[in-house]
This record gives C-alpha cells, sequence and structure tokens, in this order.
C-alpha cells in the first residue's frame, strides 16, 4: 500500500508540484473519513462522463480518501417518459411528481444508481447503493408537487456504515415518509441537506461545463460570496440557472465552516481541482475581506515581511522595501494573502509581490486576491521566474508574456509594442529584494 500510495503522489505531481500533492493528501488525511467531501453527480454526467468520473473516484478511493457521492437522474428520467408518454410539468424549478411519474421515476433512479457501483466496482472499488434509509422527509406540497419531498431530517447511518466497511457510499435522490411514502427529493436540495448534515471539507458538483462559465464561456477560476456575489448575481450574463445554482451555494455555505469550499469541475479535471494550488474549474467559498492599503503602517510591513519570509522560505534584505515607489498593498483579513503594487514604467502598475500561504492556496484565497488585483488594476505587468511552480498559470493569465534568461515577464493591458519593450526592460532591471539575488 505505501508503495501504491508514494506512486500516486508522484502521479500527483505530474499535475502540480509533488510538494501540492503531498501537502493537499496531508491536509485531506487528517479529516474524520466520512467528512472528505461529498461529491454531487448530474445525470448528465452519468450519462456522458461515467467511466470518467468513476475513475477519478476510484483514484481518490486509493488515497485512502473516501467521498459521498449522491447522484441525480433528471436526464435520463427526461427520456425515459417521453418514451412512456408521461408528460414532464415542473413547477417553481421542481419536477411534479405524480403516482405515474414515479412509476418511471424509481427504476430509472436504481438504474442511475447501480451503474456508480458498477462502473466503481470494476475498477476494483468497493461501492454500496444507498437507494433509500438517508432523507427522511414528508410531501412538499402534494396538490402542486405531487409525490415530491421536503426534507426533515437526514439519517447518515447507512452512510458511515458503508465507509467503516471501506465502500465508497453512493446516495439516490430518494426520501420516504415516517409511513414508508418513498418521495422524489430535487438533486440539489438533497445535496444542500446532506451536506449541512455531513458538513465535509469539500463539497464538489461535478458538471459537463466543468466550473461556472463568464459571459465569454470561460470558467470563473474562484468566486468569493463575501466579495463578489452581489456583484456577480447583478451581471446580465448571469442567467436564472446560474443564479439559482449561486444562492443555493451561498445558502449551503453560510451554515458551514469558514474553510469549507464547493468545487465545481468536471470528471476528467476533478483530481487537478483537488490537489493543485490552481485548480481546474470554479471554487466557491465564503471568502474574506480583501483591503486595499495606500497607507502601510510598520507592524503591516512587518506582517507582509514575515508572510513572505515564511512562505517563500527565503530571507529578505535588510530594507528591501527602500527606493520601492509603492502604490498600495493589498491584504486579505485574515493576513495569510497579499498583493504589493508599486508604480512601474510611465505610471504603469508593477505588481512587485504576490503571496499566499499553502494553506490559503488550498482554500481558494490565491484566486480571490488575483481577481480583486485585476479588478482594480485592468492594466499591470510583473515577472516570475520560468521555474516557479504557477508559471504556467501565469502565462494564461497574461495577454502578453516575455522569456528573458530566467525571467519570464508578463503584461496584462496593453498590446503597444513600443510601451511593451519599456516594460520588459523595466521588469528585468528590477531587484527582487531577496538575499543572494
Amino acid at each position: 500500500m505505501a508503495e501504491v500510495r508514494q506512486t500516486v503522489i508522484e502521479l500527483l505531481g505530474q499535475l502540480g508540484s509533488n510538494r501540492e500533492a503531498r501537502q493537499y493528501l496531508k491536509q485531506f488525511a487528517r479529516i474524520e473519513e466520512s467528512r472528505f467531501a461529498v461529491v454531487k453527480v448530474g445525470g448528465a454526467v452519468l450519462r456522458d462522463d461515467l467511466e470518467e468520473m468513476a475513475a477519478a473516484l476510484a483514484f481518490l478511493h486509493r488515497l485512502g480518501l473516501t467521498p459521498i457521492v449522491l447522484h441525480g437522474a433528471g436526464p435520463q428520467l427526461d427520456e425515459a417518459m417521453a418514451e412512456a408518454g408521461v408528460p414532464i410539468e415542473k413547477h417553481d424549478g421542481l419536477r411534479v411528481t405524480t403516482e405515474a411519474v414515479m412509476a418511471v421515476a424509481r427504476p430509472v433512479i436504481y438504474k442511475a444508481n447501480a451503474a456508480i457501483v458498477d462502473a466503481l466496482e470494476a475498477r476494483g472499488v468497493r461501492a454500496r447503493g444507498i437507494q433509500h434509509g438517508v432523507f427522511n422527509a414528508h410531501l412538499a406540497d402534494p396538490e402542486k408537487l405531487g409525490l415530491v419531498g421536503e426534507i426533515d431530517s437526514v439519517e447518515l447511518d447507512p452512510v458511515r456504515s458503508a465507509v467503516r466497511s471501506g465502500s465508497l457510499p453512493v446516495v439516490a435522490c430518494l426520501g420516504e415518509s415516517s409511513g414508508g411514502q418513498v418521495m422524489n427529493i430535487n438533486a440539489d436540495i438533497a445535496a444542500r441537506e446532506l451536506v449541512w448534515a455531513v458538513r465535509p471539507h469539500k463539497i464538489i458538483f461535478l458538471t459537463g461545463t466543468g466550473g461556472l462559465l463568464d459571459q465569454n464561456g470561460r470558467i470563473i477560476s474562484a468566486i468569493s460570496i463575501s466579495g463578489d456575489y452581489e456583484q456577480l448575481i447583478a451581471q446580465d450574463w448571469v442567467h436564472s440557472g446560474m443564479q439559482l445554482k449561486l444562492a443555493q451555494i451561498k445558502d449551503m455555505l453560510e451554515r458551514l465552516p469558514s474553510e469549507t469550499s464547493v468545487s465545481i469541475t468536471s470528471a476528467a479535471k476533478l483530481t487537478r481541482e483537488l490537489f493543485t494550488h490552481t485548480g481546474a474549474g470554479t471554487l466557491i467559498r465564503k471568502g474574506e475581506r480583501i483591503d486595499w492599503l495606500t497607507e502601510i503602517g510598520s507592524e503591516q510591513w512587518q506582517s507582509l515581511e514575515r508572510l513572505l519570509e515564511a512562505s517563500f522560505g527565503r530571507e529578505l534584505e535588510p530594507g528591501w522595501r527602500q527606493g520601492r515607489d509603492v502604490a498600495g498593498l493589498l491584504l486579505a483579513e485574515s493576513g495569510r494573502a497579499a498583493a504589493l503594487i508599486v508604480n512601474g514604467a510611465g505610471g504603469m502598475p508593477y505588481l512587485d509581490k504576490f503571496v499566499v500561504t499553502p494553506e490559503a492556496r488550498g482554500e481558494g484565497l490565491g484566486a480571490a486576491l488575483w481577481q480583486v488585483m485585476r479588478a482594480r488594476f485592468p492594466r499591470i505587468y510583473w515577472r516570475a521566474r520560468a521555474s516557479n511552480p504557477i508559471a504556467g498559470w501565469y502565462l494564461q493569465q497574461a495577454h502578453a508574456s516575455f522569456r528573458r534568461g530566467e525571467w519570464i515577464v508578463h503584461v496584462i493591458g496593453t498590446e503597444d509594442f513600443d510601451q511593451l519593450a519599456v516594460l520588459v526592460n523595466d521588469a528585468r532591471s528590477r531587484t527582487s529584494g531577496w538575499q543572494g539575488e
């Protein structure tokens, strides 16, 4: 088992760095086995990406991590109802579930549950399908919704029993009343209630898109509920479905510890999302306030210096701040992330220092800090070593990048060739402030 674990760590290192992989694995290993993660799988993923999803979950299981899988079967049910000639009706986003609908729904949900279990066991992973006994419910509105349940409580014994036996639990979205009436439960509502009961470290939504998309169809890497939510839902391009998803996640996170996060990603990129600082989807967290300071006191300078030296494992030169024309400092409320901005060539902002503690990177604070910085500075440039662990991510963020020896100079916000030449030369000539350079 130790040899398998080492091999897996080396494979994870190919996604980011070996140190990143070990850091996350150590972090996840400290969590109670049944509280590692709840993974909500939509019916579209089961239809299109079942094998990739099973492979990713099997990979986690071999690392000693046991996610709780909760699945829906919406597209499969729509197809089965169409074949059976049963009309599809929805009310306030919930599927109206008549007796005829339930007669179609139950075998479809059972089949979806069995398909996940079979796909996992085909990869040597013990899995247990849990189709009933988790969600205690009552009929939400029999006249309007029929057999749609509203959850009263969540029974975790079947899930814990599966985990204790070394099996990966696969939970279906069906509820029961005290009298044994089976009810249809909306998958997003079931996920919310299960998450509140389990209080997992990670909440993962597997989708076909691999994340929430912006107005240009690109994945939004990070969202801070405290800093981004109100502005985001006010955007014209945030459609009703995305608004509903964001509202549900906001509601979910408000009752959970501050370190809990939601990752929206694809089955193929689940491992990268979990085990690298840059991730591969949308990371949503409660977030913390990020302040812009134009007057930096001595205590704040000292805190920044400690943060830089602890995060990079190096010592700064005495008086490293002298000669820097400081514009201001972006500082996270917890003091675990900061971006020092100075006035660069031609008055263009220069990113002098960008630092995030390893633990905070795992929470998405670095991505949140970057978004705040980009919103404040649509034009900015900086440099980073080609050997930097996130050099590839910097290349993705920049509009233009130029390699000069060991340095890569990145620029955002200008395409003027003459200005680019000035910025590159300026960045190359700057002192890093580190001892020994």
